[in-house]
């Protein structure tokens, strides 16, 4: 047997593991948001970047809140006021016109 202290060099220890180097960390996806021209939209949109960087289990708020928001804005739409409806091309019968029958 030997009575000498082992090298601490001799033994070998793991590198530390950075966020950039654990699998398991979130990572943006890279997937290009093109602008819609619609402000909303648009803001909802760029919510999905929020999970780029976000664990697994915190995609399912981001993933709410952005349906919420284009649902919100779907919703808006029906309710804007559109153009007015065009005039009838039929001639609308009066109700008087229908007590003079006999």
């Amino acid at each position: 047997m030997s009575d000498t202290v082992p090298d601490e060099q001799a033994a070998p220890h793991p590198a530390p593991v950075g966020p950039e180097d654990d699998p398991a960390a979130p990572a943006p996806l890279g997937v290009p948001r093109t602008p819609t021209g619609n402000a909303d939209v648009d803001a909802a949109l760029e919510r999905l970047g929020d999970a780029d960087h976000l664990a697994t289990d915190g995609h399912v708020e981001v993933y709410e809140d952005v349906h919420r928001g284009l649902r919100d804005a779907l919703t808006a739409l029906d309710a804007r006021p559109g153009p007015p409806a065009p005039p009838s091309s039929y001639p609308t019968a009066s109700p008087s016109s229908y007590q003079s029958r006999s």
